[in-house]
């Protein structure tokens, strides 16, 4: 089945059906899903080779993914965010060309990228405080969009992210009004961009409140269950501990339970802790009751939506910049309860 006969079939123009499976936002929603569905239903799938001769195209987007202790890139949510990301890029035809390098050759390899020009356009993972890639993008002239936001850099760029700031600014309000005060972040690697807002939006709900920031009770690290696990038993080891922790992640938060259960503290009722859980495909915060209190968001969603921004700008030849601020919901669970009359 080519184009043509998926628009004849759906009662729509060829070039309707196109900007549909290319994620163009003039589609409906739900002349979007219609075609989608049609596209799966009747195994419909684009000529690739003819659309690289009649565009001059790759019809491939490369993601670049450095190796290295010093950050957290390899880890459930980028799984996510590339399954959603590979959705749209199936569809509208394109191949995902995955590059996974040391550190020390990230910069070469995005220059290798653009000389043998076998991507149009790059998406970039995990940015940093004055993110240099950004700059040499720039200078490459490859069409690129950022998953998260750069802190500290002037150039323009497009960018998706989470409203991160707001996120951990209203789920410290959320503990603060349960009447605790000693809440305790697990933050991410704060030389990334996500953990830097997270810390801000929480020092932020604590200001309002007249509630001075405590850096025993801010930890930055790797957000893995061992994270959370040591981080939890040093902070219930202080002589004046938390009430609750708000933790950077699902696994974290995995970690710091395991704590607080060996410590003899009942979750919710000894002790309250937040999280956010990013909505994983495959590891689900509980089922119709959530098991922890959350700010949720889809990083599924985040790579389908981002993909599509970067197949736009690649299709209309829009540099931009575009940007688009996704927003956290609070699910509330069973892991938190008002602070503790002793407290």
């Amino acid at each position: 089945m080519n184009l043509k006969d998926l628009a004849n079939s759906l009662g729509l123009s060829p070039t309707t059906v196109s900007r549909a499976l290319n994620g163009y936002p003039e589609v409906a929603e739900e002349t979007r899903r219609r075609v989608t569905e049609a596209a799966a239903r009747l195994n419909y799938r684009p000529n690739t080779l003819a659309k690289r001769l009649a565009t001059g195209r790759a019809m491939a987007i490369g993601h670049v993914i450095p190796i290295s202790t010093g950050h957290e890139i390899v880890n459930p949510v980028f799984t996510d965010f590339i399954a959603g990301a590979g959705e749209v890029y199936s569809r509208a035809g394109y191949d995902l060309v995955l590059s996974i390098v040391p550190d020390s050759e990230e910069e070469r390899t995005y220059r290798e990228i653009h000389s043998k020009g076998n991507v149009d356009g790059v998406i970039v993972h995990a940015p940093v405080r004055n993110d240099p890639r950004i700059a040499l993008l720039h200078e490459l002239g490859l069409p690129f969009v950022v998953h998260g936001r750069a802190t500290g850099t002037a150039l323009p760029y497009s960018w998706l992210d989470l409203n991160n700031n707001r996120a951990f600014e209203r789920a410290t309000r959320f503990l603060l009004d349960l009447g605790h005060r000693r809440i305790a972040l697990v933050n991410g690697i704060e030389t990334m961009d996500f953990a830097i807002r997270r810390r801000e939006g929480y020092k932020q709900a604590l200001a309002a409140q007249g509630v001075a920031a405590d850096p025993a009770l801010m930890v930055s690290g790797e957000m893995t269950e061992a994270q959370g696990y040591d981080t939890a038993r040093r902070l219930l080891a202080l002589p004046a501990p938390p009430t609750a922790l708000l933790t950077s992640s699902l696994l974290s938060a995995m970690g710091v339970r395991r704590a607080v259960e060996e410590a003899g503290l009942r979750m919710g009722r000894d002790i309250s802790i937040v999280t956010h859980d990013d909505e994983l495909g495959y590891l689900r915060n509980g089922a119709e009751v959530p098991i922890f209190t959350a700010t949720r968001s889809s990083v599924r969603a985040a790579g389908r939506r981002a993909a599509a921004m970067l197949l736009r700008m690649i299709a209309s030849g829009d540099d931009g910049p575009h940007h688009e601020l996704l927003e956290a919901v609070l699910v509330v669970g069973g892991s938190t309860g008002p602070a503790p009359p002793a407290a």
